[in-house]
């Protein structure tokens, strides 16, 4: 892949699947190939999408409809697309994002009900269709992600957890809507083991990364 045009890169997975060290990782083996990069994460990477994130992700789960929940996600969306994202592949740069639309159709689509062709149109409205050229999904059983997440919370101190306050058959549905997610476009998505060390993981996410700069 040429090294003048931007690259848009997508790290997904259940809580607690390893998806900010992977950004760093992914980050660190383009630079080292002569990429200009940004990381970034959703909720957040704007000022105003990190406002929103403080609103979504703590509290009690009541607090937002699950159509409020997917507008906000959305508002912080189109922030972050057009001030952020699109500027940088503009200037051919690469983005590695923490999180994108797919947690969208996951979380607010298979997780709250939401209709996923709706979530699909919005995305298309809000932002004009922008999808990662991959999106690379950390799959790791669901109980084992959401034991990681609760403890990083918690050892922390961080006010974040309102989806790790959900039930196990919650996370077990996020996770099997990315890999329908995957299922459906093969050719946009590369699933990952994200079981094993740390090492191993980051082996498996830099070879599937390498499948598309090659």
């Amino acid at each position: 892949m040429s090294l003048s045009r931007g690259l848009f890169l997508a790290v997904e997975g259940i809580d607690g699947s390893g998806k900010s060290g992977i950004v760093g990782h992914l980050a660190d083996h383009l630079r080292a190939h002569g990429r200009d990069v940004l990381t970034t994460r959703e909720p957040g990477g704007t000022p105003e999408g990190e406002a929103i994130r403080a609103l979504v992700l703590s509290g009690a789960d009541d607090a937002w409809d699950p159509m409020s929940e997917l507008l906000l996600m959305t508002a912080a969306r189109v922030q972050h697309v057009r001030r952020v994202i699109a500027p940088a592949l503009g200037s051919g740069r690469a983005v590695v994002s923490d999180r994108y639309v797919g947690s969208t159709l996951a979380y607010q689509g298979t997780g709250r009900g939401l209709s996923e062709d709706f979530i699909r149109d919005l995305h298309a409205r809000a932002v004009g269709g922008l999808w990662p050229d991959l999106t690379l999904i950390l799959d790791l059983d669901a109980a084992t992600g959401l034991a990681r997440s609760r403890r990083r919370l918690t050892d922390g101190a961080v006010d974040e957890g309102r989806f790790e306050s959900l039930d196990l058959d919650f996370h077990e549905r996020i996770r099997q809507s990315f890999l329908a997610q995957a299922a459906r476009d093969p050719d946009r998505h590369a699933v990952i083991d994200a079981s094993g060390t740390p090492e191993d993981v980051r082996s498996r996410a830099v070879a599937a990364l390498d499948r598309l700069l090659t």
